[in-house]
């Protein structure tokens, strides 16, 4: 167990690299390359929220009944990233979408996997995983935004190889996962009905008003997730276009370095995360939760306003108010499940809360913003987006009821 703290930030790294080596940038090279349009576009990033919905929980049962969680997080890597590299060799949509989907469903899993993973590490090494796991969690935030600079700085943003970097990343991570502590399997468990087993007993937290309009709104909020992941990179890189903009935006650095201007948005959120605890104190979860929303406003505003040139503070603006958009959301979400539900059903209801965000917000998010971004274009659909958000913090503020307790934490 030498070493232990070490070898699991290598593995964080890794597994948010991965991530990060595509998933800011293959909007652009699906569009400026492939020529795809956005309702296109939309559905490669709607992969996620079908990914999320069920296959993470069937990989955790497989993970806790029949193959050791780092072998099976190996595993997963190492089919991820094969069909990756059969997926940067297609050029037709028909071909490129399912082999994108089913890559996706391997890499997802794989999120809770290396938690599970680095958990049962720590614990093996008599290490107290509260204080131990965030600061090994922060170094894969720092693996995505590296990752996403050598896809800019190579010229990779708008080309396949983007997507074999990110395979070459995944079966390396793959193999380093098998030599990682061995997780227990438990082939004795007692039998339990599939509802059990997929956590979907807490379900049945919808018949409570209160957490059925808050998974409603996570819902609605987790539409934003994906939009800005799927079209900003482009956005930005269309202002080099000299048909539209002619030539005053060509030798900008957002024009040229469009990923890593967006990297700051991941640099924020590494950042927001410490004003948590403070904010919720303060605040409380609805206001903070709010705060989130006004924010994802501004996020898609300040796109919408603001241009490479004169206007590139509007971007970088974007970008830091992401954190707060993001973070405050998930975070801040997150508690209020752990705090609303019973002790029996927590995990399960952690599941759900990221069923409706992940899953169901990002699927649906991702196809109407699609549609939206090929129907409206830009500057417009950013525009359209901010109102959506507007609305949603609104009927947020009016309609969700909690009383903030100063008191307590």
């Amino acid at each position: 167990m030498k070493n232990i703290k070490f070898r699991l930030i290598v593995m964080n790294f890794l597994q948010y690299a991965v991530w990060g080596s595509w998933l800011i940038s293959l909007g652009t090279y699906l569009g400026t390359n492939l020529h795809f349009e956005g309702g296109q576009i939309g559905s490669f990033y709607a992969t996620m929220g079908i990914a999320s919905l069920f296959m993470p929980a069937v990989m955790g049962v497989i993970a806790d009944r029949w193959v050791q969680a780092q072998r099976l997080l190996g595993i997963s890597h190492i089919v991820a990233a094969l069909l990756m590299i059969v997926a940067s060799q297609q050029t037709q949509y028909e071909t490129l979408y399912p082999l994108m989907l089913l890559s996706v469903m391997f890499y997802m899993p794989t999120i809770a996997l290396s938690n599970t993973v680095a958990y049962n590490a720590l614990n093996k090494a008599n290490l107290d995983t509260v204080k131990a796991f965030p600061p090994i969690r922060v170094w894969g935030t720092i693996g995505f935004i590296c990752a996403m600079w050598v896809v800019d700085l190579t010229g990779w943003k708008e080309s396949a190889f983007q997507l074999n970097f990110s395979a070459i990343l995944g079966i390396a991570l793959g193999l380093y996962c098998m030599t990682l502590p061995s997780c227990e399997v438990n082939r004795n468990v007692q039998t339990k009905s599939w509802i059990d087993t997929l956590g979907l007993r807490a379900f049945a937290l919808f018949k409570e008003k209160k957490m059925a309009i808050f998974f409603l709104f996570s819902m609605m909020l987790g539409m934003s997730l994906q939009i800005t992941n799927a079209f900003a990179d482009g956005y930005i890189v269309s202002f080099g276009d000299v048909a539209t903009h002619g030539t005053q935006y060509l030798d900008t650095f957002g024009v040229k370095h469009s990923t890593i201007l967006i990297s700051l948005s991941q640099v924020s959120e590494t950042l927001c995360i410490l004003l948590i605890p403070f904010c919720l104190k303060r605040f409380g979860i609805k206001n903070v939760m709010l705060i989130s929303m006004f924010a994802w406003v501004l996020r898609f505003g300040l796109l919408g306003a603001g241009n490479p040139g004169a206007g590139v503070w509007m971007f970088i603006l974007s970008m830091i108010v992401y954190g707060v958009a993001f973070d405050f959301f998930n975070i801040s979400g997150s508690l209020y499940v752990d705090k609303e539900t019973v002790p029996e059903i927590r995990a399960s209801a952690q599941g759900v809360f990221m069923i409706m965000t992940n899953g169901f917000g990002a699927f649906i998010g991702s196809y109407i913003a699609g549609w939206v971004v090929q129907s409206w274009g830009w500057p417009v659909s950013w525009y359209i987006f901010a109102g959506y958000a507007l609305v949603v913090a609104v009927a947020f503020a009016l309609i969700f009821k909690y009383k903030h307790n100063p008191q307590q934490a």
